[in-house]
């Protein structure tokens, strides 16, 4: 069995390991090592508590509700065991997460049931940052034409934010907060025009030759840590270029 952590190139440390969702499936068919497959599949839930979230708020339900919703969700997966009846051949865990919860919505009985139980908060905490960031990001994609495109874009931010949490975190410790920061602003765009290498430089104290340097740098790492992002989800390195080109459809698509 793979350990649940390893270390992605360039010196990012990916805090989890990019086959949880293999772990979970191989536990599924084996019916082996369940504690592994439920620390693998509480720590992917977390990626996925916003995109679900939103999902359900695009339903009509209250801030309340949709967060009970979201929480009793992952309660019924754990109790019935849902995950151990995934096809492997269908792989992509958001997929299945989603049609898992368009079901459970779905039966009246199992929601009801699971909210006066207190929803799922014993297997997955949920605190109030990520409660308020996941409203942030449902509102901020409402406007969408249908509740699986609000979970697509909420889905696709998420991994963005993380991935960019993940390079903020790394340079904090190399020292080099204030460069990331001055220079996010070539990986997630602006609705201001970019500052020019030679005025950005002269700000820094550095060559504009440099200053490129840093910015390639940057870029080069983002992508290594949204591919480790992503390849937590799926089950093989094939599928991790599919999935990066859907994420760009998503964060491209008007």
């Amino acid at each position: 069995m793979q350990p649940l952590s390893e270390t992605v190139p360039a010196g990012l440390s990916d805090p989890f390991a990019p086959t949880h969702w293999s772990v979970i499936i191989a536990a599924g068919e084996s019916q082996a090592a369940p504690e592994i497959a439920r620390a693998a599949l509480a720590q992917l839930c977390q990626t996925y508590w916003a995109p679900l979230y939103g999902f359900v708020r695009s339903r009509g339900y209250s801030v309340h509700d949709a967060q009970d919703l979201t929480q009793s969700f992952f309660a019924y997966l754990i109790e019935h065991k849902i995950y151990t009846r995934v096809d492997r051949q269908k792989g992509k865990f958001r997929s299945f997460l989603l049609a898992s919860l368009k079901n459970f919505l779905a039966d009246a009985s199992d929601r009801e049931r699971t909210l006066k139980r207190g929803g799922g908060r014993d297997f997955l905490p949920l605190h109030e940052e990520q409660a308020e960031e996941a409203e942030s990001l449902f509102q901020t994609q409402s406007s969408a034409t249908n509740e699986d495109r609000v979970f697509e874009r909420t889905w696709a931010e998420t991994l963005v934010r993380d991935s960019l949490e993940q390079l903020s975190s790394y340079y904090k410790t190399e020292g080099k907060e204030r460069l990331f920061q001055e220079l996010r602003i070539f990986l997630t765009g602006s609705a201001d025009p970019l500052p020019s290498y030679v005025d950005l430089a002269r700000r820094l104290g550095t060559q504009a030759s440099t200053l490129r340097s840093h910015i390639t740098r940057l870029r080069a790492r983002y992508r290594e840590a949204l591919r480790a992002e992503v390849r937590r989800t799926v089950e093989t390195d094939a599928e991790v270029e599919g999935e990066l080109r859907e994420l760009l459809r998503v964060l491209t698509a008007s």
